[in-house]
């Protein structure tokens, strides 16, 4: 089920098979979301500071950084954008070092691809209210 039509997920992993079953169990599960994917955390970096998304989904490990450095430097930036962690990834350290980083979510592959799909859409329903309160801010100081 969908709950934010149209949303917009930036997928990082240079692991192509990843990026297509993110955007295939989205489609599975009927949630309509325009899908991008970087391959490193630079190309990701320069995406989400031109464009607008609703999610981040990240791996742990890239080849140019971390998730945890990709996810530090978006929180630095001010970046309240959710981001999710899908990862093989699965020690308690890994999860802790990405919580720390503000990470709101942490699926693990494989024992965790159930939870992805509700994870996705609890994640969308976070971020939707704080982009409209956001726009309809800037679009009376512009009537004013």
């Amino acid at each position: 089920m969908n709950l934010v039509p149209g949303a917009r997920i930036l997928c990082v992993d240079e692991d192509l098979y990843s990026s297509e079953w993110v955007k295939q169990s989205l489609k599975a599960a009927s949630v309509s979301a325009a899908v991008t994917t970087a391959a490193s955390g630079r190309d990701a970096f320069m995406m989400l500071n031109r464009g607008v998304f609703d999610l981040c989904i990240l791996e742990y490990p890239l080849p140019d950084m971390t998730g945890v450095q990709l996810c530090s430097l978006l929180r630095q930036t001010g970046s309240g954008i959710p981001v999710m962690f899908l990862t093989a990834m699965n020690r308690q350290v890994d999860r802790e070092k990405a919580a720390a980083c503000g990470a709101d979510e942490y699926i693990s592959k494989p024992e965790d691809l159930d939870m992805f799909v509700p994870a996705v859409n609890r994640l969308l329903k976070k971020r939707r209210p704080i982009y409209i309160q956001t726009t309809r801010r800037l679009d009376m100081s512009k009537a004013a």
